[in-house]
């Protein structure tokens, strides 16, 4: 047989043949006078046998090890190992098609890529009016981009999301956008912040998630002076809480 007659009968390209004989998955055919390959029975059988191998899914250098003579391994090992790699991206299509899931229900201003446990959070509160609170929503989402977050520390927040008397607080620092870094609503308002949030959130803060001083800078710098003050009292209060 040529090499378009044995492509024909197998079902593969003559370019892939080409290329097992390049790698040295397909041994070279002894050639007629007239230069073309003569492929035997025989050829076509490992052919054949190569073709199914690489579409189980089989790499050519695992078809290799397969087919080898003296050496590599069983067929039955390559296939239980493919199984179990099959079996592991199974597994992971199957959780981005759950967090795909909850994208698709959620509004379309609420698809962004975030984890099944903050997206079931944020679910639980409408996009709010207040820019503080805004601002809170878009650093959680940073958080669980950078796997600071945890559906421990979600869940204790959720509370804190239908509670109407954080929201106030919100408002009252989104009312601090023009006034000096000393103004006097500043100490009181932080406290209260600090006094709103359960002992269960500082809990379920891991230890490695403290903030760095790089990131709370760039934090405060998003705020106007009076309520970068407040924050940054929150935050020192939180960080004393989460280590005590």
């Amino acid at each position: 047989m040529r090499i378009g007659e044995i492509a024909a009968l197998v079902g593969v390209t003559t370019r892939a043949i080409r290329h097992y004989h390049h790698v040295g998955l397909l041994p070279e055919p002894e050639r007629r006078p007239n230069g073309y390959r003569a492929y035997s029975v025989r050829d076509a059988v490992l052919l054949a046998r190569v073709r199914r191998l690489t579409e189980l899914g089989l790499s050519l250098d695992e078809v290799r090890d397969v087919l080898a003579d003296d050496a590599g391994r069983d067929l039955a090992d390559v296939l239980e190992e493919l199984d179990a790699d099959l079996a592991r991206q199974e597994a992971e299509i199957g959780e981005r098609r759950r967090r795909l899931a909850v994208l698709l229900a959620a509004e379309p201003r609420d698809t962004e890529p975030l984890s099944p446990a903050l997206a079931a959070l944020l679910a639980k509160t409408p996009h709010p009016a207040s820019p503080a609170a805004a601002k809170d929503r878009e650093h959680l989402t940073l958080l669980d981009a950078a796997g600071s977050g945890g559906q421990e520390l979600y869940a204790a927040l959720g509370p804190l999301a239908a509670d109407p008397a954080l929201l106030a607080l919100y408002e009252r620092l989104d009312a601090l956008a023009e006034a000096p870094t000393d103004d006097p609503r500043v100490p009181a308002l932080a406290a209260e912040l600090v006094a709103a949030v359960p002992d269960e959130v500082f809990a379920a803060i891991p230890a490695e998630g403290q903030v760095v001083a790089g990131f709370q800078e760039a934090l405060l710098a998003e705020y106007a002076p009076a309520q970068a003050e407040v924050v940054r009292r929150v935050m020192e209060a939180f960080m004393r809480r989460s280590r005590g």
